[in-house]
């Protein structure tokens, strides 16, 4: 004000202007000091305002106790580390109480403050409660701590309070103190039990990506193939997965399983082999995996035991991706029959099986109907999905309809844990943090009882689970909340405020929709399926490979394989190739071309079986494919018989075949299943039909011959007798001689003169065909190749007899 009248009357005289600002000064000096009081020096203070508040880095790295009561010492340790490029000099940690929190979303906003802020900050703690450092070098790093009894915090109320360390001090560029790092954590403060405390349901998921492959030994007890053995890491001491049972052994939660995990560590217990490329070794952690099944065993025997279908299958990607490919979703309901037999056979409890859980929680209409299509009748979801419009945290259980629950997890609380806890100070935070929301959540509605759930990532690290642990451990004192389990929590009174609309397909999370399994996923796992189909129906042993394909084809939809794109590729084409190496061991053998003589013959097809069990309800279908040259069994261009082989052996299978004219005729042999479905390869050759073939020509030239030279001798016999006759007739008659033949001729035994049989005339006692290039046998000769009378008899399974006319 005397400022701008003194600029609008420029024209009075200088005197009267200094009397006047003179005057202001003194007037406004108490009012400006009692803005600018602050406890800490005012030269300090004003500093702050515009320091640059994250050239230190603080972290806390322990905080002890973490839910402090009176009479406590609270203890606070971490390391202060120069980020800047210039030395600080003159520093000083202090420990500085903010403002008490009135809700859940101050406590988030607060986890998300960086900078410093006076106001909101408070005012450090100071005197012995501080700690003085004179020089920090640019790099160098400084543990802390801090040891203050609760009563000198000055806390009031119970509730969530802001809690902060900061670093002050002074660098060569600004040589006055200013805060130059701060980090905040969160207290709550509730030294007595509240009247009525909220039920918190803990899952402690078991969960663990594919190891087991498809393969097995061919020994009686088939031997398990993995296809690694990673997981041996997971169980030994120290492992993601020991480190999840030895802690929750410990702790009031709810165990949520996969079967598949647990059958695959079973598996370990026994003789195992690993790929080693194109070779298999013997595993040797079988030690380690009866260890952790032991603990496991009596770890859960006295808790909840929630069992998932078997390999945890992504619902979210059956509901997008997967459910129009036919056969997709018929994999479900196997699968969470056999995980409740998985379970209660190995761990020896009855698990509950009605219980689906896509991933984080998200849910739209399909995912709904997906995940109740198995039986499951709730569902685990999280309230950034199904979000609740209310000042405060409803139960976690609603009717969606469809006599279907929702159990609605705390998604700040499942979340809590999903940093990097390797480092100790973000763990730290984390557990403040979790513990301050819980406390926030009773202190909503202190006289109404509720029911919350906190659902984690599906498969925490060992430092994940180590935080875990640390912040329930620290709710046992049961001053706000009380343990519960997910049954109990699905069966709470559902608030009558909460929503029971599940969002639409368009609000599913677009982060969470481009990790899903694509539509050719499905599209591959429908081939291996039909493949296995279509095999099991000719196997007399066919769990020995419905099983273990059938597992095989559940692991490739799992969650696990989410951001694994190549991974899980590579293992469905690993799937399907053993599989079809499995059905190649039935085939049929390749044959040769052949050549038919004579008007009917039998075919002989081989068919092989290299499995180490017999195969039946086979059929072997061999088609003519020029009927007017080739029938098959009298008259048809197809012909089919059964095929029923033992295992390691060959069957050659006979087929009677009939020709009608000369030629090649194509054929084809086909297995099928006798559901009509082919089975394997075709099998193609070629038959050769011929009535006479050069073998029957050398034998009727050979008859030809015969019958040539016999027609010779006949006519030399005849003509020497016409001859003797006619001599005798002109001679005299002698008187016989005592033991002579009075027919006999000297020339009789003689034999005949060459001369004389190149006379003979073929003509004179054969036919002739005027037609023919040489004689022909009459009616009565021998049968000739295109008689009707077949050349070998039906057919047989014995082995082709000599008499059979078919040539290779």
């Amino acid at each position: 004000m005397a400022e701008a009248a003194d600029f609008q009357s420029t024209s009075r005289s200088p005197a009267r202007r200094w009397l006047r600002r003179a005057a202001s000064a003194l007037m406004g000096a108490p009012l400006l000091a009692g803005l600018l009081y602050v406890p800490a020096a005012p030269p300090a203070s004003a500093a702050e305002k515009a320091s640059p508040s994250r050239t230190v880095d603080v972290s806390l790295d322990t905080l002890a106790p973490t839910t402090p009561v009176e009479g406590d010492t609270l203890t606070i340790s971490g390391t202060v580390t120069n980020r800047g490029k210039e030395t600080v000099s003159a520093a000083q940690v202090d420990l500085r109480l903010g403002s008490r929190m009135s809700n859940r979303g101050e406590i988030d906003a607060v986890a998300k403050r960086t900078g410093f802020t006076p106001g909101d900050d408070g005012a450090a703690l100071g005197g012995p409660y501080s700690i003085k450092i004179p020089k920090l070098a640019a790099g160098i790093s400084k543990d802390f701590t801090l040891a203050v009894p609760v009563e000198k915090l000055g806390l009031g109320d119970e509730g969530v309070y802001q809690l902060g360390v900061s670093l002050t001090g002074r660098t060569a560029s600004a040589r006055y103190d200013r805060v130059l790092g701060i980090e905040r954590t969160l207290l709550p403060w509730q030294p007595e039990a509240t009247e009525k405390k909220t039920q918190v349901t803990y899952l402690w998921p078991l969960i663990s990506s594919t190891h087991l492959s498809a393969e097995t030994g061919s020994d009686d007890q088939q031997t398990p193939v993995f296809e690694d053995d990673e997981l041996a890491a997971e169980l030994a001491p120290g492992g993601r997965l020991e480190r999840l049972v030895a802690l929750g052994a410990e702790l009031p939660v709810t165990w949520v399983v996969d079967p598949d995990l647990l059958a695959t560590v079973d598996a370990m217990t026994r003789n195992y082999q690993v790929k080693d490329g194109d070779e298999r070794v013997p595993g040797r952690n079988q030690a380690i995996a009866k260890q952790w099944l032991n603990s496991l065993d009596k770890a859960v025997q006295d808790d909840k035991v929630v069992a998932l279908p078997y390999a945890d299958p992504d619902l979210a990607s059956l509901a997008h991706r997967g459910k129009d490919v036919s056969g997709s979703l018929s994999h479900l309901q196997p699968a969470t029959e056999v995980a409740e037999s998985t379970v209660e056979t190995i761990l020896h409890v009855k698990p509950s099986v009605d219980f689906a859980w896509p991933v984080d929680g998200a849910v739209d209409p399909s995912i709904i109907d997906i995940a109740t299509s198995a039986g499951a009748d709730k569902v685990i979801a999280r309230n950034d999905s199904i979000r609740d419009e209310l000042p405060y945290t409803p139960n976690a259980a609603r009717p969606i309809g469809g006599g279907t629950t929702a159990v609605v997890a705390d998604a700040s609380l499942s979340t809590a844990f999903e940093g990097d806890m390797t480092r100790a100070g973000n763990s730290t935070l984390a557990v403040q943090q979790f513990l301050a929301h819980t406390l926030a959540v009773t202190q909503q509605q202190p006289g109404k009882l509720r029911s919350i759930v906190v659902a984690p990532q599906r498969m925490p690290t060992a430092a994940q689970a180590q935080s875990m642990a640390t912040a329930l451990r620290a709710l046992s004192a049961q001053r706000w909340s009380q343990p519960s389990d997910l049954l109990t929590a699905a069966a709470a009174k559902p608030d009558d405020r909460a929503t029971t609309k599940v969002p639409g397909a368009r609000k599913y999370p677009a982060k969470l929709r481009k990790r899903e399994l694509p539509v050719q996923a499905f599209q591959a796992m429908k081939v291996t399926q039909d493949t296995l189909d279509n095999f099991k129906v000719i196997l007399t042993m066919a769990s020995r490979v419905v099983t273990p394909f059938g597992n095989a084809i559940n692991r490739e939809m799992s969650t696990s394989w989410r951001g694994r794109a190549e991974p899980a590729a590579a293992y469905r084409q690993s799937v399907q190739v053993h599989l079809l190496d499995l059905t190649s061991e039935v085939q049929l053998i390749e044959k040769s071309d052949l050549t038919l003589s004579g008007r009917s013959a039998t075919i002989p097809v081989t068919v092989q079986n290299q499995l180490l069990q017999d195969v039946e309800h086979l059929v072997l279908r061999l088609t003519s494919t020029k009927p007017t040259r080739l029938k098959l069994n009298g008259g048809d261009a197809v012909a089919e018989l059964p095929v029923t082989i033992a295992g390691g052996h060959s069957q050659s299978v006979k087929f009677t075949a009939s020709a009608n004219a000369n030629g090649p005729v194509p054929m084809t042999a086909q297995l099928y299943t006798e559901d009509g479905k082919p089975y394997g390869k075709p099998m193609t050759f070629t038959v050769k039909v011929s009535e006479i073939t050069p073998t029957v020509m050398l034998v009727i030239a050979g008859g030809f011959l015969l019958l040539a030279l016999a027609g010779i001798r006949m006519y030399t016999h005849r003509k020497r007798a016409a001859a003797r006759d006619a001599d005798a007739a002109d001679a005299p008659e002698a008187e016989p001689q005592a033991g002579d033949d009075p027919e006999a001729d000297p020339e009789d035994d003689a034999e005949a003169d060459p001369e004389d049989d190149a006379e003979a005339d073929p003509e004179d006692d054969a036919e002739a065909d005027p037609d023919a290039d040489g004689p022909v046998a009459r009616s009565d000769e021998p049968e000739q190749p295109s008689d009707p009378t077949p050349d070998t008899g039906a057919q047989s399974t014995d082995p082709s007899g000599q008499g059979e006319k078919v040539d290779r």
